[in-house]
């Protein structure tokens, strides 16, 4: 069977119900003729008549009785089915899944409103994956991808759900306790710090530093390496080396006293993170209602910074 035959038997469903061309041309926005034409090929394709018509009325034949009998349930599934898509244009439900690009992104976008988003929205199931890189979210049946801007496919739309992030570069008072804290990147050489390795290609990151324009990346020493900014925080609460991380991940142990900020005029602003997808056209209700949300969670500008984030270099 094929489109047109589909047509056809919803088509005859019309009329049947409706006993009249001219109600069931109405009801289905073409014209009688077009409709008494369609009917005289359904059945001439089927072999079979379904309708007996005079110039006054129309009514079902036997063989037509038994396929009615037959099509009503499937064209009333078809028929609900539609509408459910019809109200997921306008209501925000069905599952929405979202690839992260880091635990960075998937930490500072998502995390902060996803308790809201449950709430608000309560047919909607939402599903995030957090990766190490860049991946192709349609072949992976992803709804959208967050990650840093260069992630984005240039045929994708992309738009900004974190703003600029600075590094924070903190250590523990226990520690300075011990070591004069450093006035200068050069000073770093003479402390314990806190490696960062990358997932990507598993090099040992290079601090990036940067004051008025003049930009260094520092090689540091350190006895414990890791891969999470959150995790490089946590070593430097226990007094392990110095730690280079983010303002948000840092800034609740600064404010409790447990970490001291240095080299905060060396301190480099990083590019945010963007929540990219395919398409600019019907664009899923829940999608759509999770940026929304997401974007004013944060109240990102639209500032784009100069330099990449260290952490998600690929």
């Amino acid at each position: 069977m094929d489109r047109g035959d589909l047509a056809s038997l919803t088509a005859f469903v019309a009329v049947a119900d409706q006993r009249s061309f001219r109600a069931a041309a109405s009801r289905l926005d073409v014209t009688p003729s077009a409709l008494s034409h369609a009917m005289r090929q359904l059945e001439e394709r089927l072999g079979v008549r379904l309708l007996h018509r005079t110039t006054r009325s129309v009514s079902v034949t036997d063989a037509g009785r038994r396929l009615l009998d037959q099509l009503r349930p499937a064209i009333d599934q078809i028929t609900g089915a539609l509408a459910d898509l019809g109200q997921e244009r306008s209501r925000p439900m069905g599952r929405l899944r979202i690839y992260a690009a880091g635990h960075i992104a998937a930490t500072t976008a998502i995390v902060p409103v996803w308790d809201r988003f449950l709430s608000t929205y309560p047919d909607v199931n939402l599903e995030i994956h957090v990766g190490d890189g860049p991946i192709d979210i349609v072949d992976r049946g992803f709804d959208a991808g967050i990650g840093p801007h260069d992630h984005a496919p240039a045929d994708m739309m992309a738009v900004r759900v974190v703003g600029p992030m600075k590094v924070a570069i903190v250590g523990a008072p226990s520690y300075f306790a011990r070591r004069r804290p450093p006035r200068t990147p050069d000073d770093l050489a003479r402390h314990t710090c806190v490696q960062y390795r990358l997932a990507m290609d598993g090099s040992v990151m290079e601090w990036p530093l940067a004051r008025n324009g003049q930009t260094r990346r520092m090689a540091t020493e350190g006895r414990i390496t890791v891969n999470e900014v959150e995790l490089a925080a946590r070593a430097a609460i226990d007094g392990l080396g110095i730690a280079l991380t983010f303002e948000p991940f840092a800034e609740p142990f600064l404010r409790s006293g447990q970490l001291v900020r240095v080299l905060e005029d060396w301190s480099p602003t990083f590019e945010g993170f963007y929540l990219y997808y395919p398409g600019h056209r019907q664009v899923p209700a829940a999608l759509r209602a999770f940026i929304d949300m997401v974007r004013a969670a944060r109240g990102a500008p639209l500032v784009k910074c100069p330099l990449e984030n260290p952490f998600t270099r690929c």
